[in-house]
């Protein structure tokens, strides 16, 4: 502190102005009278007491307090009263620490008045002095616990938060996301999270963490190995981890793959739901250490709440594939490859759409070969989403399909299916269309069964609804004795598609039926020129929509020039590990190449046949159907399939120089003039074509 007197001491009268007072000793409260002009600085008896001074010890200037206050404080408290003496202020205050006798250091607060004469000149400061440690300590107490307490809130908040939002997870990411979500986890001051479901006495890792953070063997671990997660699972309590020591102390095996984390604290909950484990969750931090009594307790409540969620998610998840494995058992395993045409059909349950429960629907497509190389499309619908109504629909479709295929005319095939419907033990009815195709003509019959319109896309991507006269639904005509199905006619040039689908890619929340077509109609004339990728996109945009009903799509693209006809056809199973069946095989490859008069190519189509049927038995896991025929139209062709149930994609590659495989394709692609692979349902063919010398008649 600074001397402020003049050369000429001139102390007032009333100097000083505060002698000892009994109350403010009471409130361990000392007092000072500082003279400006004189310099001297007098304090009383709580004053020394406060400074830790004796009087002796003390001459009144107040420079020399400097023994007590560090030069710092001093300074810092110089500028606060040369301010307040600057500016016209008539007091201040401050707090400063000084140094006590035996080292320790103590608050001090102080407060003056500063007195100045008519000119305004500054006199006098009187003031008071005291020992403010222990309020100053019970401020950062108050403080401290103030912050614990917002914290406890926030997190308190953020835990209601989260469980509100997992309300609304529908499946293990969902619930993943959510925690990982800017309003979730990273809230609560988590740098990342790991989770794991127990399954079969393990735990399978279904959130890793941080990115390049997995610990190479802990995928699915067991329960009973030296890990967190499982210690969590096996003791059902959670495990608060408060520093990198006791992380390093407690799991030696896991640590030294994740130091370069900086992990300082982690805590690992099991997840319980209905009394029993279904998983454990850690949240890691790299900025704190310890867990308050608190917030252990929110981070319990949270592990709680989120293992209902998970465990509504993991029931949800099952019901779903529940619900689409029965749909799909009743659906056609494979479809046909047809000649002349380019074939995709979709199926999307209800629940895709987000539904609860055990949503199965009765949509259903179908492609029925014909003789003469027609072909039936078939899509339908059975009333009601239920596995009564998937029941219905899987007899429904076989019995349609054997009618159809007994060669029934189009009218004829709806009436029967219809009494058919009508006789069984049910009051479902069903919505049907049923197109028959003759792809060399382009000629296409159609009969509709209260079912919505086919589209029909041109080869320029414009597309229009094709009306079609129709009957009542299945089952209903036959109740109402009204079987009369009218056929109506319609041409598919080269390059056009047809397409049928279920009322669930037309219908949408608010807008009646025709919106819907006209809707369907633009997404078809904008989508894809593939009729695959038309499919998919045509489902993308009904997931987008979630709707709440099922969608089967079968759209039939009719190609150009190599539209011909099939003139002879032989066809052999193959069961792996049946040496007798792959004789009688290529004895069928060999009698028919020289039958059909491809003897010229006699070796190369035997050797291309017998290369593919043993690919089709050594690499999948069942049979093999070899089909041979001969395709007549501009040139004659021999075309050989081999269809297998594997959806595995064959892939050409070049063999080593002692290599034993990898050659076969590559032989393939050599000897034949052209072949491919095309998918059939859960499996696929892989098809060749040689070109045939013309016979001496010039056919």
């Amino acid at each position: 502190m600074a001397d402020r007197g003049a050369s000429a001491p001139s102390l007032p009268d009333d100097w000083p102005a505060h002698l000892d007072h009994p109350i403010l000793a009471l409130n361990h409260m000392g007092t000072f009278d500082w003279d400006l002009d004189a310099g001297l600085f007098h304090m009383d008896t709580q004053a020394y007491e406060v400074f830790d001074l004796t009087p002796e010890e003390y001459d009144g200037r107040p420079e020399s307090l400097a023994v007590r206050v560090p030069p710092a404080e001093s300074s810092r408290l110089d500028a606060v009263v040369s301010r307040a003496i600057k500016d016209g202020s008539e007091n201040y205050g401050t707090y400063f620490r000084i140094r006590r006798r035996d080292g320790t250091p103590r608050w001090t607060h102080t407060q003056g008045y500063i007195r100045r004469d008519e000119t305004g000149r500054p006199r006098r400061v009187v003031g008071i002095v005291r020992d403010a440690t222990q309020e100053l300590e019970d401020s950062e107490a108050r403080n401290l616990r103030d912050a614990q307490g917002q914290a406890l809130r926030r997190q308190t908040g953020v835990v209601q938060a989260v469980t509100a939002a997992l309300a609304h997870a529908s499946s293990v990411q969902e619930v993943i996301d959510v925690l990982k979500d800017t309003h979730g986890i990273p809230n609560l001051g988590a740098t990342s999270l790991v989770m794991g479901l127990v399954e079969a006495g393990r735990i399978r890792l279904v959130a890793e963490g941080p990115a390049g953070s997995f610990v190479p063997g802990t995928r699915i671990t067991r329960i009973d190995e030296p890990y967190p997660m499982g210690e969590v699972v096996r003791t059902l309590s959670p495990c608060f981890i408060e520093s990198p020591e006791d992380f390093a102390e407690g799991y030696p095996i896991l640590w030294p793959h994740i130091t370069d984390l900086h992990i300082t604290s982690a805590a690992y909950l099991p997840l319980i739901a209905q009394a029993r484990p279904i998983g454990a969750m850690g949240l890691l931090y790299n900025d704190r250490l310890g867990f308050s009594t608190e917030e252990r307790a929110v981070l319990v409540a949270l592990g709680s709440s989120i293992a209902q969620s998970l465990q509504r998610a993991m029931l949800f998840e099952q019901e779903k594939d529940l619900a689409q494995g029965l749909q799909q058992a009743m659906l056609p395993r494979t479809i046909p490859s047809v000649r002349g045409a380019d074939v995709a059909v979709r199926y999307r349950s209800a629940a895709a759409g987000g539904s609860l429960g055990r949503d199965i629907g009765g949509d259903w497509y179908d492609l029925i070969p014909l003789p003469g190389g027609r072909v039936g499309a078939v899509i339908g619908d059975v009333q009601g989403h239920d596995t009564h109504a998937a029941a219905v629909m899987g007899q429904l479709r076989i019995v349609l399909r054997a009618y159809a295929a007994e060669g029934h005319a189009p009218a004829t095939v709806m009436a029967r299916a219809s009494v058919f419907l009508n006789e069984l033990d049910t009051d479902r009815f069903a919505t049907c269309l049923y197109a028959e195709a003759d792809l060399a003509t382009g000629v296409v019959q159609v009969v509709r069964a209260g079912h919505i319109d086919p589209l029909v896309r041109a080869a320029d991507s414009s597309c229009r609804r094709v009306p079609v006269e129709g009957g009542l639904p299945l089952g209903l005509s036959a109740e109402f004795h009204s079987l009369e199905y009218p056929v109506s006619t319609l041409e598919l040039d080269p390059g056009e598609t047809l397409l049928l689908c279920t009322d669930g890619l037309v219908e949408q929340p608010g807008k009646d039926l025709g919106d819907g077509m006209r809707a369907l109609i633009e997404q078809v004339a904008k989508g894809p020129e593939d009729v695959r990728d038309l499919a998919d996109r045509l489902i993308e945009v009904a997931d987008e929509r979630a709707g709440d009903d099922d969608v089967a799509l079968l759209l039939l693209r009719r190609r150009g020039s190599d539209t011909v006809q099939a003139v002879g056809r032989l066809q052999q199973h193959v069961a792996s590990g049946d040496p007798e069946a792959l004789a009688l095989a290529r004895h069928m490859v060999r009698a028919a190449v020289r039958a059909w008069g491809a003897g010229d190519r006699a070796d190369e189509i035997e050797l291309v046949a017998d290369e593919l049927i043993t690919n089709a038995l050594m690499h999948t896991e069942g049979s093999a159907i070899v089909t041979l025929r001969v395709l007549g139209g501009s040139d004659r062709r021999l075309r050989v399939e081999v269809e297998d149930s594997s959806s595995a994609l064959p892939r050409r590659r070049e063999a080593g120089e002692d290599g034993v495989s990898g050659r076969g394709l590559l032989l393939v692609d050599q000897l034949a003039d052209v072949w491919g692979v095309e998918a059939r349902g859960g499996g696929k063919a892989v098809w060749c074509e040689f070109r045939m010398a013309e016979k001496d008649d010039g056919t």
